[in-house]
């Protein structure tokens, strides 16, 4: 089955938008979060993962543990990726946006490819690892706008990981923001949402 997809088409569009979904959920789940950026004139591409999990525990497990489901959806997200470069769509032309799960995946993918994006959303979610992993600064990625957001009662995301990635990208010179909305449940709140499309001009 194809990615879904919205906005206007890939080449005429100003950006290109990757919006992974989380745990348990569906590209449905993210279709009104694209919708708004769709409608800054972006294409948005919302894959699905395999059993609508990217990986399968916590990503605060260590990390064989989300092995080998977790390196496998890197490769199938990089390769999307490399797809879209290949097709003349630049980095500097494309987002890399996530909820909860497709957040963490988010958080990875800026990491591990050292590309200058146009920009990250890292809605509720982050790095990879167990409390106390001591991750590599990134490279490629200075000046970079990053959004990392979360709630300081959400259950599944702790704020600290939410400020820790944070902290990792703004060491690799990102241009980072950082949302902690007050007891917000387990979702895209819409000060995010609204702010993330403000970065986008």
């Amino acid at each position: 089955m194809p990615d879904l997809t919205l906005g206007p088409p890939m080449q005429a569009a100003r950006f290109v938008a990757l919006v992974l979904h989380g745990r348990g959920q569906s590209p449905d789940y993210m279709r009104p979060a694209a919708a708004r950026l769709a409608a800054g004139g972006g294409h948005c591409i919302l894959p699905e993962a395999e059993g609508n999990s990217w990986y399968p525990l916590s990503f605060l497990q260590p990390l064989p543990a989300n092995e080998p489901k977790l390196s496998q959806s890197l490769v199938r997200l990089c390769d999307l990726l490399d797809g879209l470069e290949a097709s003349g769509v630049p980095p500097g032309r494309t987002v890399l946006a996530g909820f909860s799960q497709g957040a963490c995946m988010t958080a990875e993918l800026l990491a591990r490819r050292g590309r200058a994006y146009r920009a990250a959303f890292v809605w509720t979610g982050g790095l990879i690892g167990p409390p106390g992993t001591v991750w590599a600064v990134p490279r490629g990625i200075a000046g970079v706008p990053v959004l990392a957001s979360g709630s300081d009662v959400d259950e599944f995301v702790p704020e600290a990981r939410v400020r820790e990635t944070a902290r990792v990208f703004a060491a690799a010179g990102a241009a980072v923001e950082v949302m902690i909305a007050q007891g917000r449940a387990h979702e895209i709140g819409a000060a995010e949402l609204a702010r993330a499309v403000a970065l986008l001009g």
